[in-house]
């Protein structure tokens, strides 16, 4: 295994019930709203974010020399929680973030006191090959997750043969260009506030291109994720879904399916992002979820 320094922060008392949040691949834990985790607090719970290996100010390894796989990447999660005192806390999480907790809840399920998965897919569904094959156009298989949204297969698409940015301005520009699609089309998307949010990602990453480690992470080991292994998940469990999901269209609810009493909640206008719009909405649903 290889280790590298996680940076995390924590917000609320140590007395309230501790929530630890999950973002998802190559993101940094600023993606958590300050707004969002604000709400969180005031609700009374202890609220821990951190940057995955690789982004922003957590350590950076040179992937050749230093490989590692997603069960790293899983395993840190155990680092953090061990690093803030706790036996267990409740999990919110993002994307793949989610694949994460899903994997915990059945692996340690001592762990987790409950779970809450926001755009999230199923363990085991094989996400990243359904996203790899709308990127290529190659056909699903029948029994395949639902694949992304148009719009987000032709901006990858675009992507995939883009020069690299030039400078920080074009950086960012790409960055907020990403947001955008990532937000989807229920929303008014605010150019103003993605820049500042793109700015401040920029600004504190030790070494942006080092994100692109997560896909070799991936690539490294591709059968990381466990399959049928759902059902044996007992943690109290609350999916969430946009209804204008563009990365992961339907898969929620086959989370829902999949996980013994889950609870699935759609959220309206709601992308693969977290805007404001949304922040009462989550927050109020959230801390109904971790109530003890």
């Amino acid at each position: 295994m290889t280790e590298v320094n996680i940076w995390s922060e924590e917000f609320g008392a140590v007395t309230d019930a501790p929530i630890l949040l999950i973002m998802g691949s190559m993101s940094q834990g600023v993606l958590w709203p300050d707004e969002f985790v604000g709400r969180l607090v005031a609700g009374g719970r202890r609220v821990i974010r951190y940057d995955h290996r690789d982004t922003g100010m957590s350590g950076t390894v040179d992937f050749a020399a230093q490989p590692y796989t997603w069960d790293d990447i899983k395993n840190d999660v155990y680092r953090v929680l061990d690093n803030h005192g706790l036996e267990s806390a409740h999990l919110v999480c993002h994307s793949a973030g989610g694949l994460l907790g899903q994997f915990i809840a059945v692996e340690r399920p001592e762990r987790v006191r409950s779970l809450t998965v926001i755009g999230s897919s199923p363990l085991g569904g094989g996400e990243g090959q359904v996203i790899m094959r709308a990127l290529l156009g190659q056909p699903q298989p029948d029994d395949s997750l639902p694949e992304p949204a148009p719009e987000f297969v032709a901006f990858y698409r675009s992507l995939m043969t883009a020069a690299p940015p030039a400078d920080r301005r074009a950086q960012i520009n790409s960055m907020i260009a990403e947001q955008r699609v990532l937000h989807g089309t229920g929303l008014p998307f605010d150019e103003d506030a993605a820049r500042r949010l793109q700015e401040r990602i920029y600004d504190r990453a030790r070494d942006l291109t080092a994100v692109t480690n997560h896909r070799l992470a991936a690539a490294a080991n591709p059968d990381f994720e466990p399959a049928g292994v759902l059902h044996q998940l007992k943690a109290p469990t609350l999916v969430i879904e946009g209804s204008h999901e563009p990365v992961k269209p339907g898969h929620g609810a086959i989370i829902a399916e999949q996980i013994p009493g889950a609870r699935l909640m759609i959220t309206a206008g709601m992308g693969h992002t977290l805007p404001p719009e949304v922040h009462e909405e989550l927050a109020a649903a959230i801390l109904t979820h971790t109530t003890e």
